[in-house]
């Protein structure tokens, strides 16, 4: 399946943005100038796409974030110089294009910073006709794929953990994504530290 990208045309000229709302907020990848906190309205984040290569496989798929319909999204938005946008670009379309999940789009967003800025940002959601689209799956379903996930980037919780710990470090929550993080947590344990005179 080809990947869904923007024409060169899409893109004016000038900074590029791009709203980040999971792995992205913690490991963009790319060389930016400014990094604002910001809001997508029209979409929300979801655990709904299948993961065949980040943090599954096909035979036992993993589940990662998509932008699906309805609602909104706190995130962060990355401002890229021009000089670094088609490089920019080219590394986001090769790792979230890996399997064409997700559709390349621009979106506005606005920038929670004091003038409350709107600008055009490149975002990834997901193409809800994609064999990989997950759709609403109920919270123990996302707690199976999520424990049997692992893939080219790492194990599945980890991703999961790392993207409630960026989240709450900008000061919100994502209650579905807080209850996954508090049910893998009582999976695995932390172990107790030991006490003095353990033998």
């Amino acid at each position: 399946m080809a990947a869904n990208t923007l024409n060169d045309t899409e893109f004016s000229a000038g900074d590029l943005w791009v709203f980040g709302y999971g792995s992205l907020m913690w490991r963009p990848g790319f060389e930016f100038t400014e990094r604002v906190p910001a809001r997508l309205i029209g979409e929300h984040r979801a655990l709904c796409v299948y993961s065949f290569v980040h943090r599954g496989t096909p035979e036992k798929p993993g589940l990662v974030l998509g932008l699906d319909r309805g609602g909104a999204c706190r995130g962060i938005a990355f401002r890229v110089a021009e000089r670094n946008r088609d490089a920019t670009v080219a590394y986001l379309r090769e790792r979230e294009q890996v399997t064409s999940v997700y559709r390349e789009v621009k979106r506005s967003v606005w920038l929670e910073n004091e003038a409350r800025d709107r600008v055009s940002a490149l975002v990834y959601v997901v193409d809800r006709g994609h064999v990989q689209y997950a759709g609403r799956l109920s919270i123990a379903e996302q707690l199976r794929l999520v424990l049997q996930g692992h893939g080219q980037s790492g194990v599945n919780r980890d991703y999961v953990l790392a993207t409630v710990k960026a989240i709450e470090a900008e000061g919100f929550r994502d209650s579905q994504l807080h209850q996954l993080a508090a049910m893998l947590h009582d999976q695995h344990p932390r172990p107790l530290p030991a006490e003095n005179g353990d033998r």
